[in-house]
């Protein structure tokens, strides 16, 4: 009998002491934030649909077009932008800061411009709560082209490219504008694209110059085409490209990636991991496909000028182009339909790609700040052990500690291994896998996966 009662005691105690032990230790955080979803259902086809026939309708917005007209011309079309972002803001008691930024470019800097033109970008700004010069960025461009990429005259709708992306710029942020965010959102319409890529170097610039603190851009340029050149028409799947690592990284980062890896683990591609993640995660019947290239094949677009200031940056956009809608004078030629026109966007496509940059944007904007000097050490050892700095913000639940074959694309493990700034995964080889470090909020959001800038090195 008393052999009985002791064990009964022991249980008992035992019992007792797991429910402290477990008292103690901080909740595992919720896997979804169930806004996410509120805000994919606000994505509004139609009213994407209204803002690129408006954009359409002003006939050209080309570079050197007309700047005067309230109808016609690039002019006409930044100024019912700025006036969009400052009706969103009045309906949102005055959420956004709008206005203007301007960059004189002349023609004897760049082969490409005929005259010296005003390039004219429109920003609004939804400022953080606690990190305000802390900035995600989801951008569109303004200007629309022709076959001559400098005639201000022809008609060029340029309804895909890239009215599409503007227009769905404009749609986050009447959604976004909304709620409330840690980290600052900024909605951005640049000019000057199709020659240069000059409204984009404007607005990188002064970002380096004013140390603002960016963690990621949304670059979206043509995101309502299904019906490819290729012959392929579907609507379920979309490309992000990424540059693989920073160009200001330092000779011994590369000579360091030598020997520990990370080849394809810079900022911007663990931006487009994160876009990815995202999709995968709340979108049904849509799925990112990750382009390991800065961009299209010798092509370009608006992210790579904050990829030169090393910024993170991606692009988002359709995954079958129709050359025949892109840079084209409006025309018909051997049964050819040529010209970017209304008839090829598909307005619910591209309201499901907003919603991808939304959801994005709200991630990360409702995220703490990425682990800073994330460190790594195991060699020879059956474990792998990570250090970090601890982030200070009253929202952190802790941390997750992500891993991966290092021939996979996407991280596919991860733990999460709450509060502290190191952390051992036993029995998990370190040269057989790649490794990192996010922050995680209380309400489920994450940081980007931030890679292992060095050792973990021991006093002796």
């Amino acid at each position: 009998m008393r052999t009985i009662f002791r064990s009964i005691n022991f249980i008992l105690l035992f019992c007792v002491f797991s429910i402290l032990l477990h008292a103690q230790e901080k909740p595992v955080p919720p896997a979804r934030d169930l806004r996410m979803y509120d805000i994919i259902a606000d994505v509004s086809a139609g009213r994407i649909e209204n803002d690129i026939r408006t954009l359409a309708d002003f006939g050209t917005r080309n570079t050197f077009s007309d700047t005067l007209s309230d109808t016609r011309g690039i002019g006409a079309a930044r100024r019912w932008i700025k006036a969009e972002f400052d009706k969103i803001s009045a309906e949102c008691g005055g959420s956004l800061e709008v206005s203007y930024q301007y960059s004189l470019v002349k023609a004897e800097e760049n082969r490409r411009i005929p005259r010296d033109v005003m390039v004219v970008n429109v920003m609004a700004v939804q400022r953080g709560t606690r990190y305000p010069n802390r900035y995600v960025i989801m951008s569109g461009d303004i200007d629309s082209r022709a076959s001559d990429g400098s005639d201000g005259e022809s008609d060029a709708p340029g309804a895909n490219d890239n009215a599409s992306g503007m227009a769905g710029t404009i749609e986050t942020a009447r959604m976004l504008s909304k709620y409330k965010f840690p980290t600052s959102i900024i909605y951005l319409g640049l000019s000057g694209e199709e020659q240069g890529l000059f409204g984009g170097q404007r607005t990188a610039k002064i970002a380096k110059e004013q140390g603002w603190e960016i963690v990621g851009v949304l670059n979206n340029d043509m995101i309502g085409n299904i019906e490819g050149v290729d012959g392929v028409i579907e609507n379920n799947t979309f490309r992000v490209f990424s540059e693989p690592t920073p160009v200001d990284e330092s000779e011994q980062q590369r000579r360091l990636r030598r020997f520990y890896g990370g080849e394809i683990d810079g900022p911007s591609r663990q931006l487009a991991r994160y876009v990815a993640k995202m999709t995968g995660q709340y979108m049904t019947n849509l799925e990112a496909i990750m382009i390991y290239r800065l961009d299209r094949f010798g092509r370009g677009g608006h992210h790579r000028p904050f990829n030169d200031e090393g910024f993170a940056g991606v692009r988002i956009m359709e995954t079958h182009e129709n050359y025949t809608r892109q840079h084209q004078n409006i025309r018909e030629e051997n049964g050819i339909r040529y010209g970017d026109v209304i008839e090829g966007v598909n307005f619910d496509y591209a309201a499901k790609l907003t919603a991808v940059n939304a959801i994005t944007l709200a991630g990360l904007a409702w995220a703490p700040p990425a682990p800073q000097n994330v460190r790594i050490g195991g060699a020879v050892q059956p474990s792998t052990t990570l250090s970090w700095d601890v982030v200070d913000d009253p929202e952190l639940a802790g941390y997750k500690i992500y891993w991966r074959d290092t021939t996979a694309p996407q991280w596919q493990h991860f733990r999460f291994v709450g509060v502290g700034n190191e952390y051992t995964l036993t029995g998990i080889v370190i040269d057989n896998y790649l490794f990192g470090v996010a922050s995680v909020a209380k309400n489920g959001n994450e940081s980007l996966v931030a890679f292992p800038s060095g050792l973990i090195r021991r006093g002796r």
